[in-house]
C-alpha cells in the first residue's frame, strides 16, 4: 500500500495542475478536466484554490483509485491556499507573507486553518482523477492572525 501512496503523491505532483475559481463552476465536463477555467482566486469574502490529483490507475478498485486522487488533490488545493493567502495584503499595505518574516509561528497557524479548509466540490475524471475546490473565508484567517485584509 505504501508503494501505491508513494506512486500517486508522484503521480499528483507530476499531473496536478492548479488553478481557482469560482466553487460553482462545473471544472470537469464529459468526464474530462476542461480546457479553460475561470480564475477568480481571492474575492472580497474568500479564497477559492482547486487542485487536481491523479492516482495509480493499476488499484483494483474505482473506490481506492478515487480515494487516492481526491487526497492528492485535496494536497494540491492546500498548497495553491497557501500560496494564495501569502500573497493576500492586509491593512498597513504589507502581505502575509511579510507578515510570517516578522511573527515565525504564524505559517504553523496558517497551516492549520488552511487543513480546515471547506470542500465545497470534488468531482471525478474518467480516468481516475478528482478535482477539489476548497474556500477559505477570509473572517476566518483575520480573527487567527489578528488582522484586517485590504
Amino acid at each position: 500500500m505504501r508503494t501505491d501512496r508513494a506512486w500517486a503523491w508522484t503521480a499528483a505532483a507530476m499531473l496536478a495542475v492548479s488553478a481557482a475559481g469560482c466553487s460553482g463552476s462545473k471544472l470537469v465536463k464529459g468526464g474530462a478536466v476542461v480546457d479553460d477555467i475561470e480564475q477568480n482566486m481571492v474575492t472580497r469574502k474568500e479564497i477559492v484554490a482547486i487542485g487536481i490529483g491523479a492516482s495509480d490507475p493499476s488499484l483494483p478498485t474505482d473506490t481506492q483509485r478515487k480515494s487516492l486522487a481526491r487526497d492528492a488533490a485535496i494536497v494540491k488545493a492546500q498548497y495553491e491556499l497557501l500560496s494564495l493567502v501569502k500573497g493576500v495584503q492586509i491593512e498597513g499595505g504589507i502581505t502575509v507573507s511579510r507578515a510570517i518574516e516578522q511573527d515565525s509561528t504564524l505559517e504553523a497557524r496558517i497551516k492549520d486553518v488552511l487543513k480546515g479548509a471547506e470542500i465545497t466540490r470534488t468531482q471525478f475524471t474518467k480516468d481516475g482523477g478528482a478535482v477539489v475546490t476548497l474556500r477559505l473565508p477570509k473572517k476566518r484567517l483575520e480573527k487567527l492572525m489578528g488582522v484586517k485584509f485590504k
